[in-house]
């Protein structure tokens, strides 16, 4: 697990309220889509970002990162581990300002190179966990 309580706490609270969340599908069996819907509870925009490009929670989906047509401060990471570092790439080239790696997705040379390029950076933790703890003091 990486990223600290400060950095969760900011990514949460400070960063900005778009969050693409890739691998994000209409299929409600997977925990992208519960975890979206407690983003969006919490007054986040959550655009899908899967190869289907479906639309997710009332909001349209497209297909990459890189066909998202406006800013995304956030880029929420359910793909596989092997495959999450050229996300994380493509959210620092489209100068996202946080990646957020899910449960169980781990990296750390991606996490390294986020870090290195300035972005804040959660790994291997899940937001709608860690959105109550922000209640405590």
């Amino acid at each position: 697990m990486h990223g600290d309580d400060a950095t969760v706490r900011k990514i949460l609270t400070e960063l900005g309220d778009t969050w693409a969340v890739v691998g994000l599908s209409t299929n409600r069996a997977r925990a992208a889509y519960g975890v979206a819907e407690v983003l969006r509870r919490h007054g986040k925009r959550v655009v899908p970002v899967h190869p289907k490009a479906e639309t997710v929670h009332g909001e349209r989906g497209y297909a990459s990162l890189a066909d998202v047509p406006f800013d995304v401060e956030v880029v929420d990471v359910f793909v596989n581990s092997r495959l999450a570092g050229a996300v994380a790439d493509e959210a620092v080239a489209r100068g996202a300002k946080a990646v957020w790696f899910q449960l169980g997705v781990v990296d750390e040379a991606a996490y390294a190179r986020t870090r290195a390029a300035g972005l804040d950076m959660v790994m291997d933790r899940c937001p709608a966990i860690e959105f109550p703890r922000l209640r405590r003091p």
